[in-house]
């Protein structure tokens, strides 16, 4: 429940808050100056943003929204904008967009202590008041106007705390209209532009699907959605979906709901973001199941979908016994992996060497076959390569039933075949159905990533990368057999370590030999697993190999380079994973 704020230090009214020895007034983007004095209305909100913060520029529209609702309305509010731009320039081009009040720009001490006085950490950051007392209603008015719009007003504790009680009742009283409709809108819509009652989706189950345009995992989702939508419509299931879109263009809407076959929210609806908050939405694609009765039977069935794909559409709708049902085929599924049923979708029964030379996929059954997942523009992946393309060297030259494939994350033909070039491998073709298919079975998150396949056509490991930077091409083949060896061959040898030792690259504290999990080595910067020579107070940790002199750094500087990754992806802790 929400609780006031203490009042601002120093008390007072809003005069005593915004006003200095030098200044008694504030500006409007017109350039009229305002008498502090003069303000009566209350509550008053500072905002604290600036033009070059994107989460700033998001959310003004939103507050100009409320700002003027509530101006029609006829309620008393007002705004401050406290600057936080490094330049007038683009202070006055942002401020030029807003329709209330300014501390000037110029006066940088006033702005400096209203950051003081609110301890702002960052931006955007809203501050609501009581322009007479002072008194502070909310320092989360980011929050509440974002999530409640002019339904918050007028900011106070009371009201917010109201808010929350509606909403634990819409809940306990859930109906398929509370949940898709307003008290100004009753049906929905069809991409043809039909007005759906929503009275139509009573007694059906429906799913509520958040979608954002040219969202690559939303569009990849809703593909699949629509494939099982049709098929459970054909066995005659009571299904419907409903999406509810994040977007803030209606062109942008339009043109992804033209290709599903459901309903929707009417694009800027404020129930889109409604939703949001009242299913907690955490990440995408989510898809909420409502039951027949209009309660919510799951929060994100999305996930079980995305695990099973098309196959899926067996267990809705999701019950424990159709999930246990669904856990059974999969798990049969896995039983029959072969590496042919893997790599050959229909024609497609060959991978590419050097040239683009086909060589069929039946030359590698019965071979350790290692799936490797990478992209030219991903920073670990050139890092990793390097030391990959070693270990495969040293793996072939003792094993010949051995190979790599290449499955490439790579945007264009160019990349792909540049750093194809640097292999010595197999790959499957850039613009090949196989990919998708197999970073799904696979549940590829990140890259650079090694799926080791054995000659069975079994998965033996999903994580081959982390082996192979441990053990190196002493991990072949990949099974949990020969990494329990080497585990009882490292513990052999750990007993003739010294327990301690004193180390060039950290000579504050003496290092001791500890059994570890996983850790990065402080001193080659690869992976190390079971032993570390330590310093627990510094969280420092050298590989057995590198404290001893064994070992010096390899060669993953070679991976530097100024190549970004493309939107949707971050790269850090040597790897690549989507947003």
């Amino acid at each position: 429940m929400a609780e006031a704020a203490p009042a601002a230090a120093g008390g007072g009214g809003i005069g005593d808050i915004l006003a200095t020895a030098e200044r008694d007034f504030l500006t409007r983007n017109s350039g009229e100056q305002v008498k502090i004095s003069g303000i009566e209305v209350s509550p008053v909100a500072i905002y604290f943003s600036a033009s070059w913060c994107p989460p700033c520029r998001r959310f003004t529209p939103k507050l100009i929204e409320v700002y003027k609702e509530l101006a029609s309305q006829g309620k008393s509010f007002e705004v401050v904008f406290a600057s936080a731009d490094q330049n007038e320039e683009g202070f006055n081009e942002y401020f030029a967009k807003m329709p209330w009040l300014a501390v000037p720009f110029s006066d940088t001490e006033g702005r400096a202590a209203l950051d003081g006085r609110f301890k702002v950490s960052g931006i955007p950051h809203l501050v609501i008041l009581d322009a007479k007392t002072g008194e502070v209603y909310t320092e989360d008015g980011v929050e509440f106007v974002s999530e409640y719009g002019v339904e918050a007003y007028p900011f106070t504790p009371d009201r917010i705390n109201e808010l929350k009680e509606q909403e634990k009742a819409e809940k306990d009283n859930q109906t398929i209209q509370s949940v898709l409709g307003t008290t100004t809108r009753d049906y929905l819509i069809s991409n043809k532009g039909d007005k759906v009652p929503i009275s139509e989706l009573e007694g059906k189950y429906v799913g509520l699907c958040f979608v954002v345009d040219g969202y690559g995992p939303v569009v990849e989702f809703t593909n699949l959605l629509a494939k099982i939508y049709e098929k459970l419509k054909e066995v005659g299931e009571k299904f419907e979906v409903v999406a509810v879109s994040l977007d803030n263009e209606e062109s942008a809407f339009n043109e992804s709901f033209a290709k599903m076959p459901w309903l929707a929210i009417p694009q800027g609806d404020q129930k889109c973001e409604k939703l949001v908050r009242y299913f907690e939405l955490r990440s995408l694609p989510t898809l909420v199941l409502i039951g027949p009765d209009g309660k919510t039977m799951n929060s994100n069935v999305a996930d079980i979908i995305d695990k099973h794909g098309f196959e899926a559409w067996e267990g809705f709708p999701f019950s424990a016994e159709k999930l246990e049902i669904l856990a059974e085929k999969a798990k049969a599924k896995a039983a029959l992996q072969t590496l042919e049923s893997l790599l050959i979708s229909g024609d497609l029964d060959f991978v590419i060497g050097k040239g683009g030379a086909k060589v069929p996929v039946s030359e590698l059954v019965g071979k350790t076959v290692l799936l490797y997942f990478s992209a030219k523009w991903c920073g670990p992946c050139r890092a990793f390569l390097p030391t990959l393309v070693k270990e495969y060297n040293k793996i072939k030259e003792k094993n010949s039933d051995f190979e790599i494939v290449f499955i490439s994350s790579d945007r264009d033909q160019s990349s792909f075949d540049d750093f194809f070039s640097q292999m010595p491998w197999l790959a499957v073709p850039l613009e090949d159905e196989r990919k998708a298919s197999l970073k799904k079975t696979f549940k590829i998150r990140g890259i650079p990533s090694l799926v080791a396949i054995g000659p069975t056509g079994q998965t033996v490991s999903r994580d081959a990368k982390a082996q192979l930077m441990i053990h190196g091409a002493d991990a072949f083949p990949f099974t949990e057999e020969r990494l329990e060896e080497l585990q009882k061959k490292l513990d052999e040898m750990a007993k003739g370590w010294p327990q301690k030792l004193k180390h060039e690259l950290h000579d504050e504290h003496e290092l001791v030999l500890l059994r570890r999990g996983t850790y990065d080595c402080d001193g080659c910067e690869e992976m190390g697993n079971t032993w570390s020579y330590r310093c627990d107070e510094c969280d420092f940790d050298l590989h057995p190999k590198c404290a001893l002199g064994e070992e010096k750094k390899g060669e993953e500087e070679e991976g530097k380079s100024t190549e970004e990754a493309p939107a949707g992806y971050v790269c850090e802790g040597g790897v690549c994973r989507k947003v």
